[in-house]
C-alpha cells in the first residue's frame, strides 16, 4: 500500500504538474507546499575545451553542448515527462551516449534481486526486493535532480528513506560512512568491459548524509517499477547532490569507519569530490555550474545552493569549506 503521507518541503502546489498531466493519477499533492524536486538533463555550459589527453570522460560528457543560452529567473518546478526521462540516462555500465542506454539496458536481468546490507551494523541481512517493499512502505517522493553536467530533470520517485533501512541494520558507534556497490556483470553490462573505469561503481555517504529524511532508496517513478535505464530494480536518491552520487542497480550497501572512494573520485580526483553537494559558486573545472538547463525549457536557469534543499541539508555542513569539500 503506498504511502498517501507525502513528503512536504518547499515547493508550492502551485508549480506541481496538474494531476491530468501526471496521466489522470490520483491527485497526489495536498495543502499549500510540497517537496522539491529535480534530476539530470540538458547541458550546463560546455567545458572550455577537450580534456587532457589521457583524461577519463566525466559522466555524460558526451551530452554536453557548447552553445550560450541566456540565464533567467527559474520558472516554478513543472515534472519532467515520463518518457524524457526513460529515454535520456547516464548509465556507464551499458553505454556513454544518453540516448542509447534504455535499448542496451533492455534485456537486464532485474529479478531476483538482493542488497546486501553489512559492515559495522548489528544486524546484516541480505533483502530481495520484495521484502523491501514490503518491510519499507513506499511513498511518492518530488525531487530536483540535478546532473554535474548542467542539466536537470522534476522526478516523482517511489522509495522509501534510506534511514529505515540503516536503522533496520543497526549501526555500530565506530560507523561513519555508508559505501553503495553496483551490480558489476559485464556480460549483461557492457560498459564494464571498459577500462576507463575501476569497476564496480561504487559511491558513499557520511552517515549522517545517509540517515537524513531527504535521501531516498527509490525502487520506481511515476508510479511504476524502476526501468532498467534509471537504476532499476533499487537506486539512491540524494536531491541536494550532483546525479552520479545517486548509484544505480544496488547491491551491496555496507556501513563503514573510513571514508569510501568512489568510482568517479578514482577516475577523475580532480573533478570530483566526495561531497558533490550542487553549488553554483564551485565550478567544475572545465565549465560553470552557476546555470544549468532543464528538460523541456530553451533557456537556462539559475543553479540554487544545495539544489534548493538548503532549509533541510546546510546544518550538515555547518563550518565546512565547501569549496575545499567539493
Amino acid at each position: 500500500m503506498r504511502n498517501k503521507n507525502r513528503f512536504r518541503s518547499n515547493i508550492p502546489r502551485s508549480e506541481i504538474t496538474p494531476e491530468a498531466l501526471y496521466r489522470s493519477r490520483r491527485h497526489f499533492m495536498q495543502g499549500t507546499a510540497v517537496l522539491s524536486a529535480t534530476a539530470l538533463l540538458a547541458a550546463c555550459g560546455a567545458p572550455s575545451g577537450p580534456p587532457e589527453a589521457g583524461t577519463p570522460p566525466p559522466p555524460g560528457a558526451e551530452g554536453q553542448m557548447g552553445t550560450a543560452v541566456p540565464t533567467f529567473t527559474p520558472a516554478p518546478d513543472n515534472l519532467t515527462s515520463e518518457q524524457d526521462i526513460l529515454s535520456y540516462n547516464n548509465f556507464f555500465e551499458f553505454t556513454i551516449e544518453k540516448e542509447t542506454v534504455a535499448e542496451k539496458a533492455a534485456n537486464f536481468v532485474t529479478a531476483p534481486w538482493e542488497v546486501a546490507v553489512g559492515g559495522l551494523v548489528r544486524q546484516p541481512g541480505v533483502y530481495d526486493i520484495a521484502t523491501l517493499k514490503q518491510q519499507f512502505e513506499p511513498e511518492e517522493r518530488i525531487y530536483r535532480l540535478r546532473c554535474v553536467e548542467g542539466w536537470s530533470m522534476v522526478i516523482p520517485w517511489l522509495g522509501f528513506p534510506l534511514h529505515k533501512l540503516l536503522e533496520a541494520v543497526e549501526p555500530l558507534p565506530e560507523a561513519q560512512y555508508v559505501r553503495f556497490e553496483t551490480l558489476y556483470d559485464p556480460a549483461q553490462m557492457p560498459g564494464q568491459n571498459s577500462d576507463w573505469y575501476d569497476w564496480p561503481y561504487v559511491e558513499g555517504l557520511r552517515l549522517d548524509e545517509a540517515m537524513h529524511d531527504l535521501t531516498l532508496l527509490a525502487t520506481g517513478l511515476y508510479g511504476k517499477d524502476l526501468a532498467p535505464q534509471n537504476g532499476a530494480p533499487i537506486r539512491l536518491v540524494v536531491p541536494w547532490k550532483y546525479g552520479f552520487k545517486s548509484i544505480k542497480s544496488i547491491v551491496k550497501i555496507d556501513l563503514v569507519a573510513e571514508q569510501p572512494q568512489s568510482l568517479w573520485m578514482k577516475a577523475a580526483p580532480e573533478e570530483y569530490g566526495f561531497y558533490a553537494n550542487v553549488n553554483p559558486d564551485v565550478p567544475h573545472p572545465r565549465w560553470s555550474q552557476a546555470t544549468e538547463r532543464r528538460l523541456g525549457e530553451v533557456r537556462r536557469r539559475k543553479t540554487a545552493l544545495f539544489n534548493g534543499y538548503a532549509a533541510e541539508v546546510a546544518s550538515l555542513y555547518e563550518g565546512m569549506d565547501l569549496q575545499e569539500n567539493f
